[in-house]
């Protein structure tokens, strides 16, 4: 199943009560801004027991066309800072070199397993930043899963293009590209991972 999207934006809900504070839902982290600074839900909410087994990275641009990064076949993120170690479960670090700047078209193959229950409308919600400023945000769907499978799901992503000056900024600044992925199941948060990348040589 492959998915191709644009980039999509919603309005967001502000929850009330006696303390200032949202619902995480879509549109909730379709209006962040930033990158977040903390995960905006526990491994907990996670009753779907969904578990992400294998994820493979490859350019689609014609004449240019390879894996750059495969879980299977051996290759490994970069080490992460050892504050950050309590969830390397869900932060990831990858260093993926100057090149990468130079490519458009982006397909990722996502192995996952889920548990006893069916997952309807299983959301993924992607959203990049340079320092504080939003690149790019992709929303993907998978309608239905069948419960106790393993399920293999195809995304394309088409890239913002970057002037030189930007390519510039990002190669010099490694870590600072960072992206926040929010999983959501019928409109509900279920997971939340973040990563960081290195554009450097």
């Amino acid at each position: 199943m492959a998915t191709v999207c644009e980039p999509e934006w919603q309005g967001g809900d502000e929850g009330d009560g006696g303390v200032e504070m949202y619902e995480v839902t879509p549109e909730y982290v379709n209006l962040l801004t930033a990158p977040t600074d903390q995960y905006l839900c526990d491994l907990e909410h996670n009753i779907y027991n969904i578990q992400f087994v294998d994820f493979r990275i490859r350019s689609l641009d014609e004449g240019n066309e390879g894996v750059l990064f495969d879980l299977g076949a051996g290759d490994r993120p970069s080490p992460i800072p050892p504050e950050l170690a309590e969830n390397a479960g869900r932060f990831i670090r990858y260093h993926f070199g100057p090149q990468f700047l130079e490519i458009q078209n982006i397909g990722t193959t996502l192995e996952f397993t889920n548990g006893d229950y069916e997952v309807q409308n299983f959301r993924m919600i992607e959203r990049h930043y340079f320092r504080d400023q939003l690149l790019t945000s992709y929303d993907f769907t998978m309608p239905f899963v069948i419960p106790n499978t393993r399920n293999t799901w195809e995304m394309i992503y088409s890239k913002p293009a970057l002037s030189d000056e930007w390519k510039e900024a990002l190669i010099n600044s490694p870590w600072e590209v960072r992206s926040d992925s929010f999983y959501f199941v019928d409109g509900r948060l279920v997971m939340h991972n973040r990563a960081e990348y290195n554009y450097g040589y």
